[in-house]
């Protein structure tokens, strides 16, 4: 008789049965972190298409002080928020050192403007703490909560909060 053995004498219990692993799940988001001025944001890496060093946008009459204006990026016309400015910090003095970080919007290509991309953050999403009722007003629509990494606290960027997009009905 040949010898056999159950795969849990060979290499220990396998895991924790189905219902307690399932608990025991924590679920991980990954953002790109970018400074505005002393500030530390992030953006779900997921919605993040590239990262580009900052060219001159092409100015649209009648925009918002924020939309900087269009810049072509492979045919297509991507609208450039200014991130300081909509923050309500003033216009940003745009250099070659500053960065458009294009992000997907409910379809639509945007670049946030921003000083620096800092790095790529992992954090549980459970850490995530929401803006406090105390400092909520006008920025408050902009971030989906607050988290520390590392000792930086970092405000998540709520992207279709930031513009008001067209509906695919317009397009």
């Amino acid at each position: 008789m040949a010898w056999q053995h159950s795969r849990t004498e060979a290499f220990g219990p396998v895991g924790p049965a189905p219902e307690t692993a399932a608990r025991d799940v924590v679920e991980r988001a990954q953002c790109i972190t970018f400074a505005v001025g002393r500030d530390q944001y992030g953006v779900d890496i997921l919605a993040v298409r590239e990262i580009r060093g900052w060219s001159q946008a092409r100015y649209l009459p009648g925009q918002p002080d924020y939309v900087r204006g269009v810049l072509n990026l492979r045919g297509r016309m991507v609208p450039i928020i200014d991130l300081r400015c909509r923050f309500g910090q003033g216009i940003t003095e745009a250099s070659a050192l500053h960065v458009a970080i294009i992000v997907e919007i409910e379809g639509w290509p945007v670049g946030l403007l921003a000083d620096r991309v800092l790095d790529i953050v992992a954090f549980d999403r459970e850490a995530v703490h929401p803006i406090p009722p105390v400092i909520q007003g006008s920025r408050i629509a902009f971030l989906s909560g607050l988290v520390t990494v590392e000792g930086a606290m970092i405000a998540l960027i709520n992207p279709p909060n930031l513009v008001s997009m067209p509906s695919a009905q317009a397009a």
